[in-house]
């Protein structure tokens, strides 16, 4: 799905930004900020290491001082240790260097230059950037809250939390239809002010409680807005409509992997490119693991592929935590990659998730399902027999090597599973069909796919094809109801957000500060926030119609107005 036409027409060479976007990512006066400043967390880990913005603006305070420089030098190194692995020790723990880092004892020094002879590997670093970020989190990070630079971080968290203008659908520019969810269509969108593309994923207020969702339709969202994963959609905006709650996500323009499958030539992949999708499949559930949340629903319609080639999970409607230490019990999921012990309503953890991962790849190697035939209609009690009794069969499609991970994560018995024996995903990855996959860069995005999506195709149905939703009747909204709307529609998400900011490079044209040291006006306290501009009547009509998003019910009079100042010679 190629856009770039119509971003086009949208802002030219300002890359699909509204002419106004700068007034619209205006920094507020720094006095404004300062509820904000009072009940934010102090937490090194979230400001200075979690949040993109924070990261950089505690970058730039400690490029000001020399032995911080040195530290956050040393920091960055290590993340790309692999490229510097022969030049590391010297440049940083050699007394004549001038990036030495002296913070570092000598005997650490020593061990990690013996086990670099042995093994290169960023864990023989941890003990030392544990050591810097202890220090950076003590009276570095106490300076760094009264400087100027934390300041602008408030004016940033100030424009993320909406304070400036809620979201809201005037955020963004609608685009076509992609297809549809359970509650409403998928339509691309565009923020108006980063020029960034989305995919806005539209819940219809009466389909939703004509179908008691609301409970799935929260969990959903509040589980996407916990997760910050490179192999798992991220939820940027969620907002409101008078119709309808809207979830804006990761736009995928490559389709799902059920259309790659069966709708391009010959069903099914070569087994190269089945094992990359495994792989990033693979550390996607381990992120969401991780979170303690099992996704339930893992099929290949479900597995979206980038303009890079690259995947990521979608659909987390069926997903729910698992608490620490307890087992949950829901007999949901999709005929044919529901586990066992689902479809005999036992209790799990996140056992269900590695056997749809053995469903998922025998069905990209072999072309079809390994409990249901494509096109051949089975009842669900079949189905559910088969899952439960019968071993999956394997032609000569399927390698020796992807023959045993199969059947290692298709076992029957869950505490037999590969990924359920205590290690989750590191015991899956350690599988010998995944040695040529070196995860550490999987997982930093350093690794190109096997397959690169044509940005001129289309790879899923016609607009036309897609089926439209009818009508909800009788079903009435109810004031009761704005309860769990104000609950979804909370805004801007803050680390998509900010990543947003930089990707768009919004980030780099309005964070400018004076290299003298000298503190911008908008930051300054003696100062005050410029008070807004009067407005006449005609900028106060054509403000309230672009408001309402709809036409002004007086155009007569806006056009009367007009005449009576020209011929008057009344200014606006």
């Amino acid at each position: 799905l190629d856009l770039s036409p119509l971003v086009a027409q949208w802002g030219g060479n300002r890359k699909g930004k509204s002419k106004k976007w700068k007034q619209m990512l205006q920094f507020p006066h720094i006095s404004l900020c300062e509820e904000l400043r009072q009940t934010i967390e102090k937490d090194y880990n979230s400001l200075c290491e979690r949040q993109p913005i924070g990261c950089l603006l505690f970058r730039q305070f400690c490029d000001t001082r020399p032995e911080l420089r040195r530290c956050v030098k040393f920091l960055d190194h290590v993340s790309i240790y692999l490229f510097l692995k022969d030049i590391f020790m010297f440049k940083f723990f050699h007394l004549q260097s001038e990036d030495y880092v002296p913070e570092v004892t000598e005997e650490m020094v020593t061990k990690c230059a013996e086990s670099l002879q042995q093994e290169a590997c960023k864990e023989l670093f941890m003990e030392c950037t544990k050591l810097i970020h202890d220090f950076l989190s003590m009276a570095p990070f106490a300076d760094y809250l009264d400087s100027m630079y934390y300041s602008r971080f408030l004016q940033w968290k100030w424009l993320e939390r909406d304070k400036q203008e809620p979201v809201t659908k005037n955020t963004f520019r609608q685009y076509r239809v992609l297809g549809k969810g359970g509650f409403g269509e998928v339509c691309a969108c565009q923020v108006r002010a980063t020029g960034k593309m989305y995919a806005c994923k539209k819940l219809e207020k009466k389909r939703i409680k004509k179908r008691k969702g609301e409970s799935m339709a929260l969990n959903e969202k509040q589980i996407l807005e916990k997760v910050n994963s490179r192999f798992v959609v991220s939820l940027a905006y969620a907002y409101e409509t008078k119709d309808a709650l809207c979830l804006v996500l990761t736009l995928m323009n490559g389709g799902d992997l059920k259309f790659h499958i069966y709708h391009m030539g010959e069903a099914g992949f070569d087994e190269k490119r089945a094992v990359f999708y495994a792989a990033e499949i693979c550390c996607g559930l381990e992120d969401l693991h991780r979170e303690r949340i099992v996704y339930r629903d893992l099929k290949p319609e479900n597995i979206l592929l980038d303009d890079h080639g690259h995947i990521r999970i979608s659909d987390l409607g069926l997903a729910v935590h698992v608490p620490e230490g307890q087992t949950i019990k829901g007999r949901v999921g999709t005929v044919g990659y529901m586990a066992p012990e689902v479809v005999k309503n036992e209790r799990y953890t996140f056992s269900p998730d590695w056997w749809a991962l053995g469903c998922l790849l025998y069905e990209m190697i072999q072309g079809q399902s390994p409990f249901q035939q494509r096109k051949k209609k089975i009842k669900r009690e079949e189905v559910e027999r088969l899952v439960k009794e019968v071993e999956e069969e394997y032609s000569s499609k399927v390698s020796e090597d992807a023959k045993s991970l199969c059947k290692m994560l298709l076992a029957k018995d869950p505490n037999e599973r590969l990924g359920c024996q205590g290690d989750g995903a590191t015991e899956v990855k350690a599988h010998p069909i995944f040695r040529s996959i070196n995860f550490k860069r999987l997982a930093a995005g350093m690794l190109e796919a096997p397959f690169i999506p044509d940005p001129q195709a289309i790879y899923c149905k016609d607009v036309l094809d897609i089926e439209q939703f009818s009508t909800v009747k009788g079903v009435e909204l109810e004031p009761k109801d704005d309860s769990f709307y104000s609950k979804v529609s909370t805004g801007s998400i803050p680390i998509p957000w900010q990543n947003e900011m930089i990707d768009t490079e919004c980030f780099k044209e309005l964070n400018i500060l004076n290299l003298d040291g000298t503190v911008p006006p908008d930051l300054d306290w003696r100062g005050q926030p410029s008070p807004p501009p009067k407005q006449g009547l005609l900028q106060r009509l054509f403000g309230r119609q672009q408001n309402n998003g709809r036409h002004s019910p007086y155009p007569f009079l806006i056009f009367f107005y007009c005449r009576i100042q020209a011929t008057f010679q009344m200014p606006v």
